[in-house]
């Protein structure tokens, strides 16, 4: 029961720098430690020992421990950065493209009996009148929208046609989405003079995908041409798609 004692008394002198001992001493009191069966177990393992009582002059036997939660705090600090780094990147993407909208709408006739057609082809419809273009999507000339980014999109288009009494409601306009029918509207009729109709949609686009309207060949809109509306916007972005 001595032992014990003498090993704390021992070592504190010689791990608070107040004496020197022997390397023969400091063996002795490391297989002391490490040998002890009472009641307070010596709270060290062999590695431990050798630093407390051969390599320093202070209690080391936390250190492996501290050093390694220094490494491990490191690493997760530099993951952490690099996530905030990447959703830094992400947050610029959407926030970048939040603004992508147009509406259109076809040039103001000169007279109810102007009309739009017919031709011999299909012909994409140009609404001249442009009224919102937010981040130029939409050219008018063309009748046109490129997608800036990619994302997903709300597209309408109203169709309005009027041939007076005796004539004959005779249209067909489709919505194309890289000169692919996404979706049309059609009238052909005797009955009505006047007509109109609209489609509402939404579609995935990657950048640089064109949509627009056309009429059929052979088919015409008449009237207050004004009244023919298309329009688009962004729903979201797909921030995984867009790459500056």
């Amino acid at each position: 029961m001595v032992v014990l004692p003498l090993v704390f008394l021992l070592g504190s002198q010689f791990l608070c720098g107040r004496g020197e001992f022997p390397s023969a001493g400091i063996e002795g009191l490391k297989q002391a430690a490490l040998e002890w069966k009472g009641e307070r177990k010596w709270p060290c393992v062999t590695w431990d020992c050798n630093c407390a009582f051969q390599h320093q002059r202070g209690c080391c036997c936390v250190a492996d421990q501290m050093f390694k939660l220094e490494e491990d705090t490191y690493e997760r600090i530099e993951y952490l950065w690099h996530d905030i780094i990447s959703l830094k990147y992400k947050v610029k993407k959407l926030t970048d493209y939040r603004q992508i909208a147009f509406k259109a709408t076809m040039a103001l006739s000169a007279g109810t009996n102007l009309c739009f057609g017919p031709f011999n082809t299909n012909v994409p419809i140009p609404y001249a009148n442009v009224s919102l273009n937010d981040a130029n999507g939409y050219h008018p000339s063309l009748g046109v929208f490129t997608a800036p980014c990619a994302g997903v999109y709300v597209f309408s288009f109203t169709v309005y046609s009027n041939v007076w009494r005796n004539g004959l409601l005779y249209y067909k306009v489709q919505l194309m989405k890289n000169g692919v029918v996404a979706v049309s509207v059609w009238e052909n009729n005797r009955e009505d003079f006047e007509d109109t109709a609209n489609q509402v949609l939404v579609l995935k686009l990657q950048r640089g995908d064109q949509v627009y309207t056309e009429l059929m060949s052979g088919r015409k809109l008449c009237g207050h041409l004004q009244y023919n509306i298309f329009t688009g916007y962004i729903l979201y972005p797909d921030a995984e798609e867009n790459e500056y």
